[in-house]
């Protein structure tokens, strides 16, 4: 028999190691996965008859930008299946099985058919398990052991970004010098394993019962309306970082290829740089809490709110760099990808302030039933973003594969949205303070 309740030790959760481990695997097959999807599409996507068969630059970052949003509008789905009919054990267990399917279509299929096929398995399986995951991590504690959540969560962010990091370094080298198959096999395997791991601790997990129509009367109810209604006008703007933000995965990777990729004696790959970014949020995150926040405090009130805003302006200053060093490309120089990596850094920080921040602002104002939908809801934002980047790459591209917004303009076009929804934010920010939750 499963458990329903929390042990009322005061020691950590016995299922908490399965879940770390299970998150550090599954964000292993993720990451890796996305990380050569712009290669792969490309320089090595075949037809029926086993010959080249790519797509031009836009075509790729159009589709990689699809992707990416469709995985983040599966969290609805997921929610619901969790929340409201199976539980968020049989949810995480059913989807992860459908997510290793997609890990091994795009393995043995290496044509348009099989990349269809693959990344919609997995974005149905990524998406729908994402909102289930957290919020399975926090029904392990009871009221005795519940001053320890805040470190196991430390730890489940670290294993996210450990994954990550190593996902990006390995996987793009195995495309390199083992093929596709390879490539895409290896995360495949570690979906595998991550769902064999969570299986395995089945009975030490609490398995909380599922809410039902308890559930879909609170979505359904004035209170639930307003609530959703009000975080939308946030989400609307944090979509904008987002359709920014994943072109780390896309529009950068495709940038990195035509610079000087020589560091300290060693040429990095073109999508190896990706790893930056999960390397310096496990080096960001304790100086933001324990070092600048405390700081800034001194001189202003940080809310939730304010964080957001300047997260949203450190974007549009590393895309402004982006921006600068496409024009040196253009011109026919090569800088250094180091530079790049400077835009990294900002759009890092921005991260921390923005995606963070807002995922704990989420949490706060979500009604007790709704928890695990409304971080559904605000996954959203990420969908939009990406549905938009994904839009814009598809109208610029001309029928002979050239662009419409061709070279620099193609950044500082991102530039110009980002700084404009940044003034408006600020603007509109300002009148929701009264509900907003100081996080500082």
């Amino acid at each position: 028999m499963y458990k329903t309740i929390p042990d009322q030790s005061t020691k950590l959760p016995s299922g908490i190691i399965y879940i770390v481990a299970n998150e550090a695997a599954e964000r292993f097959s993720y990451y890796g996965m996305r990380a050569i999807l712009v290669i792969f599409m490309t320089q090595y996507l075949l037809n029926a008859s086993g010959q080249l068969d790519v797509m031009s630059e836009n075509e790729a970052q159009g589709y990689f930008h699809l992707f990416v949003s469709s995985v983040y509008f599966m969290p609805l789905l997921g929610a619901l299946l969790s929340d409201g009919l199976l539980g968020k054990y049989r949810t995480i267990i059913l989807l992860s099985l459908v997510y290793c399917v997609g890990h091994f279509a795009l393995a043995l299929d290496n044509t348009r058919m099989g990349l269809l096929l693959g990344q919609s398995l997995i974005a149905l399986g990524a998406g729908g398990i994402k909102p289930c995951v957290s919020a399975h991590l926090g029904d392990q504690f009871g009221a005795n052991n519940r001053h320890l959540m805040s470190k196991v969560f430390s730890w489940f962010y670290f294993s996210i970004n450990l994954g990550a990091f190593s996902a990006m370094l390995i996987v793009p080298w195995l495309l390199q010098h083992q093929g596709a198959a390879v490539a895409f096999a290896v995360p495949g395997l570690l979906m595998l394993a991550s769902t064999l791991i969570f299986w395995s601790g089945r009975y030490r997990f609490v398995h909380v019962p599922p809410a039902g129509m308890r559930f879909i009367k609170e979505l359904c109810s004035q209170v639930g309306l307003k609530r959703l209604t009000k975080l939308a006008s946030i989400y609307a703007f944090i979509a904008m970082f987002w359709a920014l933000f994943d072109q780390t995965g896309s529009s950068w990777v495709v940038q990195a290829q035509k610079m000087d990729r020589m560091v300290f004696g060693v040429e990095l790959l073109s999508s190896q740089i990706q790893a930056a970014n999960p390397l310096l949020i496990m080096l960001l995150v304790p100086f933001f809490s324990y070092g600048l926040y405390p700081f800034l405090s001194r001189f202003i009130t940080l809310t939730a709110l304010t964080k957001m805003s300047i997260g949203l302006f450190l974007t549009v200053l590393a895309f402004a760099i982006i921006s600068v060093l496409q024009m040196q490309l253009d011109a026919g120089y090569a800088p250094s990808i180091l530079w790049q990596l400077l835009a990294y850094v900002l759009l890092t920080s921005a991260e921390v302030m923005v995606s963070i921040t807002c995922l704990e602002f989420s949490y706060t104002q979500a009604p007790k039933t709704m928890k695990s939908f409304v971080m559904a809801f605000y996954l959203l934002s990420v969908a939009v973003g990406n549905l938009f980047t994904s839009v814009v790459n598809f109208i610029i591209q001309n029928p002979d594969g050239s662009s419409k917004l061709a070279g620099a303009s193609y950044f500082w076009f991102f530039t110009g949205l980002m700084l404009i929804t940044a003034v408006l934010f600020k603007v509109v920010s300002h009148y929701y303070q009264e509900d907003a939750v100081t996080t500082a």
